[in-house]
Formats: C-alpha cells, structure tokens, sequence
C-alpha cells in the first residue's frame, strides 16, 4: 500500500505539489511507477522526505532497506547518506529493481546502493554474517507484511546501540484497528504493533505518516 488514506486528496496534493522537496529525478521515477500495475507500493514524496530527514538526524552512514520496489525511498535515503555512506536494499525483482538502478544512477547515487537480489532472511542472515552484529545505523521495511516480525528481529541484531528502525504500512489503511479484519497481513502488523509497543529493547512511535510509519530506536 502506499498513500494516506488518512487525508483528503486536497491534502496529499498539497504534501506532494506544494511542501515537498521532490527533486526532478525523484519526480520522474514516481511517474513511471505510477503506471506500473503494483504502483500502489510506491512510497510517497512526504514519507521519502521523512525518511531522508531521519537518516540526517540520526548520522546514519549505514542502512538496510528491505523491499526496494522501483528504488523511490532508496533514492530518498541514498541521497540524504553522508560522504561514504553505504545503503544495501534487499529485494527479489529484477524487473523492479532495474527501473530503480536507472534512476539511482542518473540521481549520481548509484555507488552509494548495495543492490541484493533474494529472499530477505537469506540476505540478512548474510549480512550478519559478513558485516556482524551492531553494524548498521538504520533500517526501513516495507516488503511482505507476513515477514515484518522476522525482518524486526534481524535488523535489532544487525542495529547499532540508538540504531533507527522505521516500518511502513503499519495502521494499514486502518485495518489493524478493526477486529473484524482477520487477515494474515493485517493479523501480522496488528501483533507486531503491539510486540514493539510492549518490547523493552526498544523506544518507539507510531505515526500517521502516509499508511503509517512505526519507529523503533535500538536501547
């Protein structure tokens, strides 16, 4: 899902066309993706430009991605990444993630991305493997809501001490917040929410930006 459903079209319009920073490439990307069948992944110019911001407020130089899409939040985050800075976006579509690789290098930051192209717990697993525990700064999960709870668990490992965690799509368009919707998606952000709220490892918040972004920071 990507939007808020939460506001007026009024309002998007004014997030998107009159607040936000969009840059002309960034602006392109999100046009094409617009006209792909699956467009309603895409993350939202407020939501990239908060993103974009925490990576600055915290000093991240160091950032997992995990469901890259057409690489608009990649973008977003590469862009906002320090002299260095690494950013490794984990996906498993060739056909998605070559429209991002087109865009990131024309934005001159394809050098910054990582690209990794296979089940998520493989590549995190790897990750750990190779880079060990505490490595990285900050991680953004927007990918199968099923396998947020796994993703969470591995990227507190793989998180520094005031490690940032941001999860996308958690009030799923309101969902969580109905007992009548029993689905495996919103079933499975429903407990996660209240796993994170109720974690000790953890400070968080729960915000209403676009479909709502969970925060996490690492104790």
């Amino acid at each position: 899902m990507s939007g808020n459903p939460f506001v007026s079209d009024q309002v998007a319009h004014y997030l998107t066309e009159v607040i936000s920073r969009e840059t002309p490439v960034q602006r392109r990307l999100r046009e094409e993706t617009a006209k792909l069948p699956m467009s309603r992944m895409l993350t939202t110019p407020d939501e990239a430009a908060f993103l974009a911001l925490l990576v600055k407020l915290i000093n991240a130089g160091r950032i997992i991605e995990i469901g890259t899409f057409t690489g608009y939040s990649a973008l977003a985050m590469a862009a906002a990444l320090p002299e260095g800075g690494r950013l490794v976006a984990l996906d498993i579509s060739k056909e998605w993630t070559d429209i991002a690789r087109r865009y990131w290098k024309e934005a001159g930051v394809d050098a910054r991305i990582d690209l990794r192209l296979a089940p998520a717990k493989e590549s995190l697993a790897r990750l750990e493997r190779e880079e060990g525990a505490g490595s990285f700064d900050m991680a953004f999960i927007d990918a199968d809501k099923v396998g947020y709870d796994a993703y969470y668990e591995a990227c507190l490992t793989l998180l520094r001490p005031g490690g940032l965690v941001a999860f996308d799509n958690m009030l799923w368009g309101g969902a969580v917040a109905d007992e009548a919707e029993q689905d495996a998606d919103t079933k499975a952000l429903r407990a996660l929410n209240a796993k994170i709220r109720d974690d000790k490892r953890v400070d968080c918040a729960l915000a209403s930006i676009a479909d709502g972004v969970m925060l996490a920071r690492k104790r």
